[in-house]
């Protein structure tokens, strides 16, 4: 039985948009009365995200919000690792700072859990009929062929591998040595996870809201270069 829930925040020059993303964690009720920790990570922003993160806590002192700040820029992947450190719930889910995924739809993820099957779920932007913003056709080729590349290597037959959307039993993510300090985090995750015997990995459709570049997206080709590096050295060598 899952009684608290992780909600992992890597936040980066997100001053503008945290408190909206907040707002809609706080409005989303739990399947099973689910409770829910919400751990954010600032990964050293330069607009003051600590500070709309610290004002928030302190107007809603009911939020379970529990805030580190890194010492210097490291990456997303880099500040995910300090939040599942500091992780107390039974299960983990990363949600990104922005908003373009939508924490009504942790439930849809819960429920494979909660039936008791799965051990790890995908939110798969890619399947389903959730609403998906129509933006940058070459990003999602990108997308598709990092997610076949990997399932090459991990035997898995997921549509979604880059998603931000993981929600991963605590205890195992916990016992996983994770390296990668930026966008490598996921295809190092998925390799790593397809490597423990007997573990029930599931995918759900949800939707997706996307950002412009304009708007505040932050990955590019290079992470798309840096994502085919990880899945060939966690895939093909498997490297620790």
């Amino acid at each position: 039985m899952i009684e608290k829930l992780s909600i992992l925040i890597p936040a980066y020059n997100e001053a503008q948009t945290i408190h909206l993303i907040l707002d809609k964690i706080k409005a989303v009720r739990l399947i099973h009365d689910i409770q829910k920790e919400i751990i954010i990570v600032d990964d050293h922003s330069a607009d003051h995200t600590d500070k709309a993160v610290k004002r928030y806590m302190q107007d809603n002192p009911d939020l379970n919000i529990h805030f580190f700040r890194q010492d210097k820029n490291m990456g997303k992947g880099a500040a995910i690792h300090r939040a599942i450190k500091e992780a107390t719930g039974d299960y983990i889910i990363v949600q990104d700072a922005d908003l373009e995924y939508d924490p009504e739809e942790y439930n849809i993820l819960l429920k494979p859990v909660v039936m008791g099957v799965a051990d790890v779920v995908y939110g798969s932007r890619f399947m389903g009929g959730k609403p998906h913003r129509i933006l940058f056709y070459w990003h999602s080729i990108g997308n598709k062929w990092l997610t076949n590349l990997s399932n090459m290597f991990t035997n898995l037959n997921l549509t979604d591998m880059e998603t931000c959307y993981k929600l991963v039993k605590t205890d195992i993510i916990k016992a996983i040595p994770l390296n990668e300090k930026r966008f490598g985090f996921e295809p190092e995750l998925t390799a790593k996870l397809s490597r423990i015997k007997n573990i029930r990995i599931y995918e759900v459709g949800i939707s997706y809201y996307g950002r412009t570049y304009e708007e505040g997206k932050k990955i590019n080709w290079k992470d798309g270069m840096r994502a085919i590096y990880v899945i060939l050295k966690y895939g093909l060598f498997k490297s620790k």
